[in-house]
């Protein structure tokens, strides 16, 4: 079966590509495809983000294994599309670049069979010009604005509860460390 992707810019102008791609094919193909279609040069490191229905990030499958002990985290390489978005699941964020953040919401848009004679993954159909230069992420924090949590919850006297500046004598630390 093949899979067929829009891969959207996440910017307010329209910037798309439709790709086509075996569902046995991996996360890691589904990386190059898009790289492809819309010409990086592929040098950058870059993750997928699982997310829900209204495109909340979740877990992050990244290029390389980045975890404390080698070959404990799973990539982009061990994971096949199929096993991994489906007609139920059909949506993934992509990041390429970290210091630039492309940004990209890649939906599953139909699952066929394959045609014959078409050699996959494929690039179906382009619109849109990248920009040159990534979007502006905006991030927002989840329900209030992230401030707030911390707005007025520290004030002179707080400062003061450790019994002025100088009284450390308390913590069992010297005056001079040396």
């Amino acid at each position: 079966m093949i899979y067929k992707f829009r891969a959207i810019l996440d910017a307010e102008e329209d910037v798309f590509r439709d790709i086509a791609i075996q569902q046995d094919d991996t996360l890691e193909d589904l990386h190059n495809a898009i790289v492809n279609a819309f010409g990086f040069d592929g040098l950058e490191v870059a993750s997928f983000y699982t997310c829900d229905d209204t495109w909340n990030q979740e877990d992050e499958i990244p290029m390389f294994d980045i975890g404390d002990t080698p070959g404990e985290q799973k990539t982009m390489a061990d994971y096949q599309l199929k096993h991994i978005l489906d007609e139920e699941q059909t949506k993934i964020i992509y990041v390429y670049d970290f210091i630039n953040m492309w940004t990209f919401l890649v939906e599953l848009a139909s699952v066929e069979e394959a045609q014959v004679g078409e050699t996959y993954p494929s690039l179906l159909f382009s619109h849109g010009e990248l920009p040159a230069i990534a979007p502006e992420k905006e991030f927002e924090a989840e329900g209030e604005d992230f401030y707030s949590e911390f707005e007025d919850d520290l004030d002179e006297d707080d400062l003061d509860s450790f019994g002025g500046e100088d009284n450390f004598e308390d913590f069992g630390f010297e005056e001079n460390w040396n």
